[in-house]
């Protein structure tokens, strides 16, 4: 058992699937993508207690008694996420396969650290490959982000 976006999930399945294919196919979860399959593009990226892992080469049983967020799992429609708005007013998103897990490692960062410099962003998005071209409105997203959601100093 494991805890998926808040919810309790308990899962008859083989604890050797990787994470992202129990994600996708069998709860439907959309937000992480299949990239690369290695770890190393991270479009797959959730988080695990709060910290960023890529979940195609994480072993379902490794998340076991955790709690693990997607992109789902960061906010609503009605109440969206601080970076799920502040990428919607960037235009952050240019094809938005990446996106995904660019704004979930994003939300590690901020959670960890409230008022990220730019290079602190960079650091935080080294793992994310983006051919679209979109990385400095992502930057600029995240900056938007951290200032409406930080506590004022």
């Amino acid at each position: 058992m494991f805890e998926i976006n808040g919810q309790p999930c308990n899962l008859d399945i083989d604890g050797k699937r990787n994470l992202l294919s129990v994600l996708r196919d069998e709860l439907g979860l959309n937000g992480p993508k299949f990239g690369c399959g290695q770890g190393e593009c991270g479009a797959c990226m959730v988080l695990v207690d709060g910290q960023p892992q890529t979940s195609c080469n994480l072993p379902l049983w490794s998340v076991q008694g955790h709690a693990v967020t997607t992109l789902e799992g960061l906010g609503t429609p009605e109440a969206p996420h601080a970076l799920q708005t502040a990428f919607l007013h960037e235009r952050a998103a240019q094809c938005g396969y990446c996106v995904a897990g660019i704004v979930t490692s994003a939300a590690a960062l901020l959670a960890r650290q409230p008022r990220p410099s730019r290079a602190d962003i960079v650091q935080a998005l080294d793992k994310h490959l983006c051919r679209c071209g979109a990385q400095q409105r992502m930057l600029r997203a995240i900056e938007r982000a951290a200032e409406a959601a930080a506590p004022s100093a």
